[in-house]
């Protein structure tokens, strides 16, 4: 029996009545109900399937999966960790957009979240967290702690806030080497139990990229950096050795195209659970560090895939930026719905400017990758800004800052002035210096002005993206999840991995060497709903989660 247009199931939901079903559409939805066994049979009708044997004839079975709904994919202890139901996270996105609607809404829906507090005044990120503590009374959260060499004092200011404010889980970022500051964090919520065993009550879920990176988490704290930290004051001795009983990391995410890494799954996970096995051999750890995976997480069977590898957790990215609760503008969500695949490429971003950093961003709609490019081919072809070539310099005084360079030099100047009087004083020193902070400047301002939807500077939006928004954009093509007043992180979360309980349980028939037609193997959502099927009051909801 076929059907050319079957209706959306939703895995988890009931079961056909009792018994053998032998057509497609009941096939389907025995294999969807998530929470309820599957037996594949053979009957004297032929093939068929039941959530239970029946009793009053015997059949052949040739297939069985028993009950598997999203909470049982994964590893039970990155949930128990972190007082979640689901091992999936949503991590966060610089500038706020990752903001506290977005995390409220996951956390009160049984997800983890990051607040994105990369590149947030720490004033900003103060209200955040006292927001986030008010609005989810004993409830999970976490923040982002991103790391800057250039700027070590504000990962300090940051953990002086998150141990005021009694933040219990940081996602940290883009840590080449172990700060202090992260390690005080760590280490300054250890204590014993009353049974003598060591409690970290200051969660770490680190965010790397390549086995090294990961290496450094799996591992306790290193000695000279405690033993620095009990001198200054900053850790008591006790909280130092018991630092050096635990890893600095609860879980680690494995980041495979964030950051540029060309790394594919099939390599990266293996090698970092390799290394995670050999820490846990080495060091003992009451339970090992989690692994999980980011970077491409945008549809049910990316995740399904991802946890078929041996991940303990999936962390999605782009996906949630597109997402109502998430703070960036109308216009850049909508240049994210229209997103493909292809439409992302790596580009020049401002942290990192110098060395040749680059991160994944859209593409499609707007010019900022090619002249982030062309700055980054200014600066490695001169010494200084007095001496860039006249054409270079009416191109960057007319399409780029709109104004003098002089001009543009002394905005930066007067807010470096206020913000950072280090670099202010290595720019004096160091023309060439001067000429990276004027562009920095530049491609910081380019995704404020995306966040903000500055109409004027549209083409110029500097929108971190990789190619999971596309693929979620095919996913949702169609359904009730395409329009963008739709796309709820909450519910978004909820289809990923009610979407991956499906397919893997779609892969266990398949390996018992059963042959499903498409109709039963793929995870299919609700099409939109009809005007005259929607509530009276749904376009006067002005919520912002829920």
């Amino acid at each position: 029996m076929t059907s050319s247009s079957p209706p959306a199931l939703t895995p988890g939901a009931v079961p056909p009545q009792r018994g053998v079903h032998h057509d497609i559409e009941n096939i389907r939805q025995i294999i969807a109900a998530t929470d309820a066994p599957c037996f594949v049979v053979r009957t004297p009708r032929g093939l068929g399937a039941c959530a239970a044997l029946p009793s009053e004839s015997p059949v052949d079975v040739l297939a069985y999966c028993p009950p598997t709904p999203p909470e049982r994919l994964g590893s039970a202890e990155f949930p128990r960790r972190h007082g979640v139901r689901q091992p999936y996270m949503a991590g966060a996105m610089g500038g706020g957009v990752a903001s506290v609607p977005l995390v409220v809404a996951l956390a009160r829906a049984g997800f983890l979240a990051s607040y994105g507090a990369a590149g947030v005044d720490p004033a900003r990120v103060d209200e955040a967290v006292g927001r986030l503590r008010r609005e989810l009374p004993g409830g999970s959260f976490a923040v982002n702690l991103h790391d800057d060499a250039r700027r070590p004092d504000q990962v300090e200011t940051l953990v002086e806030l998150f141990l005021r404010r009694g933040v219990r889980c940081v996602e940290a970022s883009a840590f080449a080497q172990l700060a202090p500051a992260l390690v005080r964090y760590r280490a300054a919520g250890l204590r014993r139990d009353p049974q003598g065993r060591v409690l970290a009550e200051h969660r770490v879920v680190a965010k790397v990229v390549g086995v090294e990176a990961a290496e450094r988490f799996l591992a306790p704290a290193p000695g000279p950096l405690l033993g620095a930290l009990v001198a200054r004051g900053q850790l008591t001795p006790e909280q130092a050795e018991l630092a050096a009983r635990v890893p600095m990391a609860d879980d680690v995410t494995v980041e495979v195209d964030g950051a540029g890494d060309a790394c594919p799954w099939a390599v990266a996970l293996p090698t970092v659970l390799a290394a995670r096995d050999r820490a846990q051999a080495r060091y003992g750890y009451p339970e090992p560090v989690g692994v999980g995976v980011a970077g491409g997480i945008g549809t049910p069977v990316a995740a399904a895939a991802a946890f078929h590898l041996g991940v303990d957790y999936v962390v999605t990215g782009s996906v949630n930026q597109s997402c109502v609760e998430a703070a960036t503008s109308d216009a850049v969500k909508r240049l994210l719905a229209r997103a493909g695949v292809g439409s992302c490429e790596l580009a020049p971003c401002a942290t990192g400017f110098e060395d040749g950093a680059v991160v994944p961003v859209l593409r499609d709609g707007t010019r900022y990758s090619a002249r982030a490019r062309r700055l980054r081919q200014v600066f490695l072809a001169h010494e200084a800004i007095h001496e860039i070539a006249p054409t270079e310099r009416r191109w960057l005084e007319a399409q780029v800052f709109g104004c003098g360079l002089d001009q543009a030099w002394r905005r930066v100047r007067d807010q470096l002035g206020q913000q950072d009087p280090a670099a202010l004083d290595r720019a004096e020193r160091d023309p060439k210096q001067t000429m990276a902070l004027l562009f920095r400047w530049h491609l910081a301002r380019t995704a404020g002005w995306a966040v903000d939807g500055d109409p004027t500077h549209e083409q110029d939006y500097q929108i971190r993206c990789g190619a999971a928004m596309g693929a979620f954009n095919d996913w949702v093509r169609g359904t009730v999840l395409e329009p963008l007043p739709n796309r709820r992180v909450a519910e978004v979360a909820r289809h990923v991995m009610r979407g991956a309980a499906f397919h893997a349980r779609v892969a266990q028939l398949r390996l018992a060497g059963l042959r499903l037609p498409e109709v039963c193997a793929t995870y299919r959502l609700s099409p939109p709903a009809r005007p005259q099927d929607r509530p009276a009051t749904a376009a006067r909801n002005g919520r912002t989660y829920g």
